[in-house]
């Protein structure tokens, strides 16, 4: 062998144990990259905002107040304090939150170009730059900064996470502490007995209609026996959900359910609704994630008590009581399909189905059938109570009870039978009551803000939908849909031009076929 090939070999081998080593290095870099990578907390509490979706979440949030958070990602001063905005953030924010529904921290990237307006409203001059105030207040200073100068402070001495928290706990009047942790619901609305506080439960409203949603795709619940029964559900949501997001998000879903999940999508020669459940989790049937995964009003002492339950009752009464005359046997057993199907406490569902079964005639009159709704509710609670009490499971802060009580509603109480210790209930001022309670003060916080009707088309929306009773039959459902679509531009013209193919319209099925 030539020396000229030996030194050709030796060349070659060279050049490949300097690869080899060159990537095993690259590797082992990337392993080590990749551990880290599992090994941090990789999630923001912070909920990052942009000039797209800046003024409705902090028009829509529940919280009290809210911290903005000017930063650039090229700051590596702004790197470095993110840690420490996050420690005050997991405090707030999310779903795991410890001390929920006070304070919504947030962060805008003002090298982003879309943000460029937006930072420069607010006059932001170097980063990071924190800014405090109610969360309505920002959404008005985009507009007339001038105006609510003296409502929005800056956030001077918050450049740790422990003086940041300090400077938070001298506005509020607290004692927040970084090493808080969520054991107990010990922030609990004082006043239990104050009938005002079912204003905050809209916001408890629309996360139980987001996670029903939510359980319904995540189950896989939508099947041949059940699409019906879902479409007649979202009918009743688009006609009289109390917040005007869900009636939206509600018509969004019902305009594209068709495509989404045709009549034929079982046949034997389609695959089943992976892709369709999918495609449905895409909407957000209340709007886009407002910050959420805590409960104002249903939030119990207790994180394993009322929640989702509590605001699941809560969003049927107030159907109840904004149907008209014409649609309370559309509702009626609307809302019994919807418990049978896609409620998934068996015992619950079960129950319920044998007090919907035992209704022997339709429901002529809206108040009779939201007093049924009413009496069904508090022999729920009478059985709970005795469940309850037996096991030791009761909510001490919260315990059931029959409904209403008699300081919130003196003169629903006739008299109380001594015999079997009933109660003598006047019918027409429960009524009154339910009306009260569950339709005109449950959004009596969402007027205070301004949140309905705050443009011409969602006045037009609010002057539209509770006047309607075209929900009694499919067709008039539908028809529903379409006049309250209008309100929503495009959505209205998609949905005329799917009048004569849709496939939904449906008999009404009686309750023996549940």
């Amino acid at each position: 062998m030539s020396r000229a090939l030996w030194l050709l070999i030796l060349s070659l081998f060279s050049l490949t144990f300097t690869l080899s080593a060159s990537s095993s290095s690259w590797g082992s870099r990337s392993i080590l990259r990749a551990v880290n990578t599992d090994n941090a907390d990789v999630h923001d509490y912070a909920v990052e905002l942009n000039a797209t979706n800046f003024d409705e979440v902090l028009r829509d949030t529940p919280a009290s107040f809210a911290v903005v958070e000017f930063f650039a990602h090229w700051c590596p001063a702004c790197r470095n304090y993110k840690p420490h905005y996050e420690k005050v953030a997991r405090l707030f924010n999310g779903p795991d939150a410890v001390h929920p529904g006070i304070i919504l921290m947030t962060r805008v990237d003002c090298a982003s170009k879309i943000n460029t307006k937006l930072c420069d409203n607010f006059s932001v001059g170097h980063y990071p730059m924190l800014f405090w105030g109610p969360p309505s207040k920002f959404v008005s200073a985009g507009s007339e900064p001038t105006q609510t100068k003296s409502d929005i402070h800056v956030i001077n001495d918050g450049r740790t996470a422990d003086r940041l928290l300090s400077w938070i706990n001298k506005q509020t009047g607290s004692s927040f502490a970084l090493d808080d942790q969520k054991f107990e619901n010990e922030h609990l609305l004082s006043n239990v007995s104050d009938p005002g506080q079912i204003a905050r439960a809209v916001y408890d409203v629309e996360e139980a209609t987001s996670t029903a949603f939510e359980i319904i795709l995540g189950h896989k619940m939508i099947k041949s026996n059940t699409r019906a029964s879902l479409v007649k559900f979202l009918q009743l949501l688009v006609a009289h959900h109390p917040s005007r997001r869900c009636r939206k998000g509600s018509a969004e879903v019902l305009v594209n359910f068709d495509d989404l999940c045709p009549l034929d999508m079982w046949s034997a020669d389609r695959q089943e609704d992976q892709d369709v459940q999918a495609a449905l989790g895409n909407f957000q049937i209340c709007g886009r994630d407002v910050p959420r995964g805590y409960w104002m009003f249903c939030r119990g002492s207790k994180n394993d008590t009322r929640g989702f339950s509590c605001g699941l009752w809560v969003l049927l009464h107030s159907l109840s009581v904004r149907i008209e005359d014409g649609e309370s046997n559309f509702a009626f057993t609307t809302m019994c399909d919807f418990v049978h199907n896609f409620f998934i406490c068996e015992e619950c569902r079960r129950h319920f189905y044998d007090m919907c079964s035992s209704v022997s005639t339709p429901f002529n009159k809206s108040r009779d059938f939201a007093l049924w709704l009413w009496s069904a509710h508090n022999k729920v609670n009478e059985r709970l109570i005795k469940e309850e009490a037996s096991l030791g499971t009761a909510d001490p802060k919260f315990p059931k009870m029959i409904w209403p009580l008699r300081q919130f509603c003196p003169s629903c109480y006739l008299s109380r039978n001594q015999k079997n210790d009933g109660i003598e209930w006047d019918q027409d001022e429960v009524f009154k009551f339910l009306k009260e309670y569950y339709g005109k003060t449950l959004v009596s916080l969402y007027k205070d803000k301004g949140i309905n009707g705050n443009d011409g088309t969602n006045r037009a929306l609010e002057d539209l939908v509770p006047s309607t009773n075209a929900i009694v039959v499919p067709l008039g459902a539908a028809l529903a849909v379409a006049v309250a679509s209008c309100a929503f531009g495009a959505l209205a013209c998609y949905w005329r031009s799917q009048q004569k193919s849709r496939k939904y319209f449906h008999h009404l099925r009686s309750l023996k076929n549940i």
